[in-house]
């Protein structure tokens, strides 16, 4: 789990670093690629992450991840054909409690950062696809490398990812029968306070000790 949470945690910060030196226009591959390398190191040598400082790595995820990680849709496809019967506003909340949920993983996640290193495979994909997997692996100082993959999709915006596969296994997909339970149990109100009651859990816990 630690290790999971600690690939996640790296995938979806690959995006967290100043995009705005970045072409108008790159390749989705490429975009990943350079943004992760400068954020590993960032987490490397920042004390604060390292230490699992909740506040730093909020400040992080809200200034420079939110512009490049599509949370609306990665929790629409975890809440699956229950999304289409929530209202807006619980739609807005259920967006909300999740990308919470996420910071405070990856908060512990990112403490834990020390040697690893991200090699990227070619990528698979047509110029014009507006959807596409980023693939890549995570060399760690021990043990085999770890499969890494995205899903990334073109927006008005850019490049958005709204998926990350980790040693087989989609996030989305991870969420998605959780979620599904939660609601068969108390509705779209009931996964969103049962959200509510583990984000407020995790606030009340050092973030490097967040799962």
């Amino acid at each position: 789990m630690k290790l999971m949470k600690q690939l996640l945690a790296m995938a979806t910060i690959a995006f967290a670093t100043a995009a705005q030196a970045a072409p108008a226009v790159e390749a989705p591959d490429v975009l990943v690629k350079r943004i992760s390398q400068d954020v590993i190191e960032t987490a490397k040598n920042d004390k604060a992450i390292q230490a699992g400082d909740i506040k730093r790595v909020t400040e992080l995820v809200e200034s420079k991840i939110l512009p490049y990680v599509d949370f609306q849709r990665m929790t629409a496809l975890a809440a699956g054909r229950f999304w289409r019967d929530a209202t807006p506003d619980q739609q807005k909340q259920l967006s909300s409690e999740f990308r919470t949920l996420l910071i405070y993983t990856y908060s512990g996640a990112l403490s834990q950062i020390k040697n690893e290193t991200v090699e990227f495979k070619p990528l698979r994909a047509d110029p014009a696809d507006t959807e596409v997997e980023v693939r890549s692996q995570v060399n760690v100082a021990r043990g085999e490398p770890v499969p890494l993959n995205y899903r990334v999709a073109k927006t008005a915006t850019g490049w958005k990812i709204y998926d990350i596969n980790v040693l087989g296994a989609w996030l989305v997909e991870t969420y998605k029968s959780s979620f599904a339970s939660e609601i068969s149990k108390g509705g779209i109100d009931g996964l969103i306070k049962t959200l509510q009651a583990k984000n407020k859990a995790l606030a009340s816990r050092p973030a490097a000790k967040a799962k």
